[in-house]
């Protein structure tokens, strides 16, 4: 799984060195995507898709965290019901689903996770987002190296990302 930067320039003109900085070390147009609001051009840039511009692994993600706090407490609820009833198989299976989604709500928050709604002021005040699909590894360095070349740019976050699905 790669890691998704999220980084904030002021123009396009600085976005699109920050690009070829980004090639030149060794990141492929196919990894950076650009995001800014209706009205600004992205000429050179590689635009990021539908789904990046609309924010769908974010989206995913809390339909993902609601439906898993839901089944906790319908399984709390089977819980109590099974522990009225005296059903202790019924009871033991309403324990494990809950441990299950509690495990699984705490990898979920384990993940890093920035939306572009935390990121729209900028993109609404004319500012450009790249977003920069890297290996886990690499995002110390990737952060380091673009911070030494454009001081102007801002880190906006870091998330995960599906790279097949193109998210």
């Amino acid at each position: 799984m790669k890691r998704r930067l999220y980084f904030l320039f002021p123009d396009t003109a600085q976005s699109r060195i920050a690009v070829e900085d980004l090639t030149w070390h060794g990141i492929g147009k196919r990894h950076i995507h650009a995001v800014a609001r209706a009205g600004v051009a992205l000429e050179g840039l590689p635009k990021a898709s539908e789904w990046q511009r609309r924010d769908l692994l974010h989206h995913l993600e809390r339909i993902w965290w609601n439906t898993n706090l839901a089944v906790f407490f319908l399984a709390l609820l089977g819980l109590v019901i099974g522990v009225l009833s005296a059903a202790t198989a019924w009871s033991v299976a309403m324990i494990a689903l809950m441990i299950a989604t509690l495990v699984l709500g705490v990898l979920e928050t384990g993940l890093p996770s920035v939306g572009l709604g935390e990121l729209r002021d900028a993109l609404r005040h004319g500012e450009v987002l790249l977003l920069v699909d890297v290996p886990q590894a690499s995002v110390a360095d990737i952060e380091s190296f673009l911070h030494s070349r454009h001081p102007t740019a801002t880190l906006g976050g870091v998330s995960w990302t599906i790279e097949r699905f193109g998210m």
